[in-house]
């Protein structure tokens, strides 16, 4: 299939349409992209239309604020975005943008780069500088888009754009929630998110854009943590980053299979892997307002989990995250001490698993996960054991969470209104309970017939009346 380029060039005019910014950046860089970006003095909708019909693929306004539109090809593996030339020529146009390296252009016929301010020698020098001294005040998300460029792009950033960023980066707070939380997605879908929070911080963009993370800075933890709490979790970042990139040592032969289930989407353009990224930034959220000191003079965060998931729903919500999405990070954090409360009662009953996995559903694969790097990222007093018995209990358990993801619960043995006849009760909270229970016998294989059910409920409901 042709690419997005090609397409454009047979369906638009020769002139009055330019290239422009990181199609042009990414192939000086030797990167490979077939997404682009072009500028047009004519009708960006019917363009768009245009190069969507060619393709056979489909067409959409991409911002009404700007007049962009954009073309996605039938197999979504490209997109053509379409705006109108902004001032009154490609140069003026050009000088609007943020940083020299996509302050690019190119006639779509290809007749020479147009580079006005070096962008293409900036690039050379691996260097990220802005256009001009209204970069930031004209749209404060850039100073997000600097941490990003520089990291994805392996850039170094001017000290004068630096200084300039964090001078402005306080204007995130009157920046579109929903731009804000685009661009954070992308940044910590870089291969080092934890470098990513870092370059956030050092711009002073993660205190408007996450003040929940920023308060972490300074808290200090009990004796079997050797980093306050924004390091632990920088740390945290750094560790699930490294897992995702070699899983056999920390997740042994379940490694392949979790990688899978990582891959898949959740929502808000976020796999689960990248949504379990930013659980990993936001699980401890709630350490500073649950730290206490015992008169024994040990540190404790008792109901940070709990406190945590209602403080990252509001997180969540402020960014105009999906119910989908708050709902699985709130999880994450809720469940994330759960494995590490278990280490101590192996061999784990069946039943204990089972309850481990039904508390921790949906998330019983990626909770695991989490609590292997937040394990690895914990390395206080007795460090090297408490490690080595935490991964051998979550590649137990993270086998039974892929099970129980492929499969689901054990197929119950009878219906509830089937039970209820037999047991001659009517529907309500009782039945619901012995229905829980039946699954978690049956799960521990203590009941295997319709009969050894009945038997096992009419016990139980018996023992209860007692």
């Amino acid at each position: 299939m042709r690419g997005a380029l090609d397409v454009a060039r047979a369906a638009l005019p020769d002139e009055g349409v330019w290239v422009v910014g990181g199609a042009l950046r990414d192939r000086l860089l030797g990167r490979l992209t077939d997404d682009v970006d072009l500028v047009t003095t004519g009708d960006p909708r019917a363009q768009a239309r245009a190069i969507a019909r060619a393709a056979g693929g489909t067409s959409f306004r991409l911002s009404g604020t700007h007049g962009a539109w954009r073309a996605i090809a039938p197999d979504r593996s490209w997109h053509a975005d379409v705006m109108p030339l902004e001032g009154g020529g490609i140069e003026e146009d050009l000088a609007r943008r943020d940083f020299t390296v996509n302050a690019l252009a190119e006639p779509l016929a290809g007749n020479g780069l147009i580079d006005p301010f070096g962008g293409a020698r900036d690039l050379e020098a691996r260097l990220l500088r802005r256009v001009s001294e209204r970069t930031f005040s004209d749209d404060p998300l850039r100073v997000m888009r600097l941490v990003r460029l520089t990291l994805e792009l392996d850039l170094q950033a001017e000290p004068e754009t630096v200084a300039d960023a964090r001078a402005h980066a306080r204007g995130l707070e009157r920046t579109a929630p929903e731009r804000v939380f685009g661009e954070l997605r992308r940044i910590l879908s870089v291969p080092r998110p934890d470098r990513a929070v870092l370059a956030l911080d050092s711009v002073g963009a993660l205190e408007p854009v996450l003040p929940e993370v920023a308060a972490l800075h300074g808290v200090e933890q009990s004796r079997f943590h050797h980093l306050d709490v924004f390091d632990h979790t920088l740390m945290v970042l750094e560790r699930l980053a490294a897992l995702e990139q070699d899983p056999e040592p920390a997740l042994g032969e379940h490694a392949a299979a979790a990688m899978a289930v990582l891959a898949q989407p959740l929502g808000d353009e976020l796999t689960r892997g990248q949504a379990l990224r930013l659980g990993a930034l936001l699980h401890d959220a709630a350490k500073p307002q649950t730290r206490a000191v015992t008169p024994e003079g040990r540190v404790t965060f008792l109901g940070h989990d709990v406190a945590g998931a209602e403080l990252v729903r509001g997180a969540l919500a402020r960014l105009r995250a999906s119910e989908r999405l708050r709902a699985y990070v709130a999880a994450l954090t809720a469940h994330h001490l759960r494995l590490g409360f278990l280490v101590h009662e192996r061999p784990l009953p069946p039943r204990t698993v089972h309850a481990y996995l039904r508390t921790c559903e949906p998330v019983e694969v990626e909770v695991t996960i989490l609590s292997v790097a937040d394990r690895l990222a914990t390395r206080g007093d007795r460090a090297d054991d408490a490690i080595a018995a935490h991964l051998e209990l979550a590649r137990e358990l993270l086998g039974a969470a892929l099970r129980w993801r492929e499969e689901g619960p054990p197929r119950p043995l009878l219906r509830g209104d089937e039970l209820a006849r037999e047991l001659g009760i009517v529907p309500g909270a009782a039945l619901g309970e012995l229905m829980a229970e039946l699954e978690a016998a049956q799960f521990a294989g203590e009941v295997r017939t319709r009969a050894e059910a009945v038997a096992h409920a009419r016990e139980r409901l018996a023992a209860g009346r007692r």
